[in-house]
């Protein structure tokens, strides 16, 4: 009976993180300009075949607005296209230091925000105690590490 350990919590065998690739990386949004750079192609010939070619039976002015329409969804993929820079242990290092609790539990997910599309972490954080007595919601923008909104409370939930 000494010999064996009781083992009162552990993740499962799939989940044991030095399982996971080393390298993994978020992917940037910087791969939208490739997107932005296609439609651009496309609205540019287009727009050329409705003003160059109008009088041709293989075209019309319809070539025309849609160059248009497609040049504005280019000129919003460029706009949309912000890079991020900040990772989410940088953003969690930047949330810790914010809201004023060394952090225990925590959780880090990418989400875009507003017209632009901009990127930010959206981080949930608990207090490091056994029965965390604190938790937070934290907005970190992905591009500048910039602390756009957060909220402290005590924690409501019964951990036991």
């Amino acid at each position: 009976m000494e010999d064996e350990k009781e083992t009162l919590d552990s993740l499962p065998e799939d989940l044991e993180a030095s399982f996971s690739s080393p390298d993994y990386e978020i992917p940037n949004n910087d791969r939208r300009r490739i997107a932005a750079f296609l439609y651009l192609i496309v609205g540019v010939v287009a727009l050329g075949l409705g003003i160059f070619a109008s009088g041709s039976p293989l075209a019309n002015t319809g070539f025309m607005y849609a160059g248009i329409g497609i040049l504005c969804v280019a000129l919003y993929s460029f706009f949309a296209s912000a890079s991020t820079s900040i990772d989410e242990g940088q953003a969690l290092i930047l949330a810790e230091s914010d809201v004023g609790f060394a952090a225990g539990p925590a959780s880090a997910q990418m989400m875009w925000r507003g017209w632009g599309s901009k990127p930010v972490w959206r981080l949930l954080l608990y207090s490091q105690e056994p029965q965390p007595e604190f938790r937070a919601v934290v907005i970190i923008d992905a591009g500048n590490g910039e602390v756009l909104e957060k909220v402290v409370e005590e924690n409501p939930e019964d951990w036991s």
